[in-house]
C-alpha cells in the first residue's frame, strides 16, 4: 500500500464533528488506503474520546466509523529518524511535540499532511501541507 496523504489530528476532529462536504469530496478522489493517519494521531484521538465524558460512547463510535476508511500507519524507525532534524529546525516550538512527531511521520512517508491548522506546521523542513477546508 502506498499512501497519498496523511490527516492531522485537528482535521480528523473537524471531519468527525462537522462532516463537511468539501472534505467528503476530497475523500471521494482516493481509494481506501490512500488517506492515512499516524499512530500518533490515533493516540490523540483516543485521548479525546477517553476525556469526552457522557459523549464517550458516541465519540468512540464516530472514531470507529472514521477508521473504517483510514489506515493507521505505525510509527517506525524511519519516522523517528525524520523527527530529529525536524525538531532541531524548530527548537523554539516546545509545546508542539506531538505535531512534530506527526509532521515527521508525513515527511518520512514522503506524503502531504492534511491539516486545518496550518500555522502549527509552517516551516518544517520537507513537509508539504494541504488544507481541505480552506474556504469554510
Amino acid at each position: 500500500m502506498t499512501a497519498k496523504c496523511m490527516l492531522d489530528t485537528n482535521i480528523c476532529i473537524y471531519l468527525m464533528k462537522h462532516q463537511p462536504p468539501e472534505v467528503r469530496e476530497r475523500f471521494a478522489q482516493y481509494f481506501v488506503g490512500d488517506v492515512v493517519i499516524s499512530a500518533i494521531t490515533l493516540a490523540e484521538l483516543e485521548f479525546g474520546v477517553a476525556c469526552s465524558g457522557h459523549a464517550q460512547a458516541h465519540n468512540k463510535a464516530v472514531l470507529a466509523s472514521l477508521l473504517d476508511d483510514i489506515v493507521v500507519m505505525p510509527f517506525e524507525a524511519g519516522t523517528a529518524r525524520a523527527y530529529g532534524p525536524l525538531r532541531a529546525a524548530h527548537r523554539d516550538r516546545n509545546k508542539s511535540a506531538l505535531d512534530k512527531l506527526i509532521a515527521s511521520h508525513a515527511v518520512a512517508l514522503n506524503i502531504p499532511l492534511v491539516t486545518n491548522n496550518e500555522a502549527d506546521f509552517i516551516g518544517y523542513p520537507g513537509l508539504v501541507i494541504e488544507n481541505w477546508v480552506e474556504n469554510r
